[in-house]
């Protein structure tokens, strides 16, 4: 499920954090599914439960899971959070393009890439 990189500069919650929302944005996790308990998947992981929590609130907070008290915390479907992670990802590759072009990337290369990864 998720797989955790002690070598990787960010925080452990961070790692989980990321791992979840991807399992969520790409249909693995679909829409109102159960994730593992915060102890269970802190056993699985042999981390602190707390630090599980930590990355549960976040991914609560900006809308990819939600919690029912006495039943434990599902993956949301689509929400706002859509749109609030669409706009923040559209600022990253904006700014990633910015600095392309500055090291010297040309206008063709760029768009080789997008439709690289994104083909019709």
């Amino acid at each position: 499920m998720i797989s955790l990189n002690y070598r990787d500069s960010r925080p452990i919650y961070e790692q989980i954090r990321d791992g979840l929302r991807k399992l969520i944005v790409t249909g693995a996790l679909g829409a109102d599914e159960k994730l593992p308990s915060v102890r269970a998947l802190a056993a699985q992981l042999a981390i602190n439960p707390n630090t599980i929590q930590r990355a549960y609130n976040e991914l609560e907070g900006e809308g990819y899971i939600y919690s029912v008290p006495g039943k434990g915390s599902f993956a949301a479907g689509n929400t706002a959070a859509d749109s609030a992670r669409r706009a923040e990802l559209l600022a990253q590759v904006q700014e990633l393009l910015s600095e392309l072009r500055y090291l010297g990337a040309s206008q063709q290369e760029l768009l080789d890439l997008v439709k690289e990864v994104c083909p019709s």
